[in-house]
């Protein structure tokens, strides 16, 4: 059966509940599209929690090296890796009980997504989260 995405109606329901995004892949420099995503997201009111064993901080919150290392419920997993990190991305995410695993736009794995879906996280695939957020709240989350 090939994947399909949430429906519209279903990712704005994600993104309305969510708090806490947590972003694997979160760069530290400012000029890469990790960064510019996660600072809009985080303008926009959404606590977003770094994943990067090489950073200390990222946009003022502490960066964690792995998903486990994160305290407190996660809602989004945000993942800027290639397609082919993704599978223990994916059971790490499962393992710390997050409710979503959100892939990037231009990122695919089929593997991941049995992996979450299995452990019943909803599973969204090349999609950006800022632009689902621009479209689906314009006003925001409020």
């Amino acid at each position: 059966m090939a994947f399909e995405n949430p429906s519209r109606d279903e990712i704005k329901q994600i993104l309305q509940e969510a708090g806490t995004i947590a972003v694997v892949g979160l760069s530290d420099d400012p000029s890469k599209v990790s960064h510019q995503v996660s600072a809009a997201m985080q303008a926009k009111g959404y606590r977003i929690v770094p994943v990067n064993p090489n950073a200390e901080s990222i946009l003022g919150e502490k960066a964690y090296p792995s998903l486990k290392d994160v305290p407190g419920p996660i809602d989004i997993v945000n993942v800027f890796r290639r397609p082919e990190h993704t599978p223990p991305i994916a059971e790490e995410a499962a393992a710390v009980r997050a409710k979503t695993l959100w892939l990037q736009l231009g990122i695919v794995n089929d593997e991941a997504a049995r992996i979450a879906q299995e452990a019943g996280l909803t599973v969204i695939m090349d999609r950006c989260i800022k632009v689902e957020d621009s479209i689906l709240l314009p006003g925001g989350k409020a």
